[in-house]
């Protein structure tokens, strides 16, 4: 499943750098599928939605830290663990129960985003 960050998020950016699919985003800032990753123009997710690679996407929240949950593997295939829950002084980078993904499904988000 995704990391969703919760509204106890300080913003304190720790967990943004963190990322290595460039997933999360400050609150209010615009953000792109291309973002860090190898996606270029019009590509279609593995989840089968249709997207513009660079169109400019609304913020997910505009108060806090946010995740795109397309773009967010729970860092499988880098890390052991998320790396964004790992650095959370304030333990507010959950798992979002309303992304549950496997980890198949994750490992295969990763290598679309990442083919490299």
């Amino acid at each position: 499943m995704a990391i969703i960050i919760t509204d106890e998020c300080i913003n304190c950016g720790a967990c943004e750098p963190e990322c290595p699919n460039t997933a999360i985003y400050e609150g209010a800032d615009e953000w792109r599928y291309s973002d860090g990753t190898s996606l270029e123009g019009n590509v279609v997710l593995p989840n089968g939605k249709e997207v513009d690679a660079n169109e400019v996407q609304v913020p997910i929240s505009d108060e806090v830290y946010y995740i795109s949950p397309d773009k967010c593997t729970e860092c499988m295939g880098f890390h052991e663990e998320p790396q964004c829950a790992a650095v959370c002084p304030v333990d507010c980078c959950v798992p979002d129960d309303d992304h549950v993904e496997t980890e198949e499904v994750l490992l295969a988000k990763q290598r679309f985003m990442h083919p490299e």
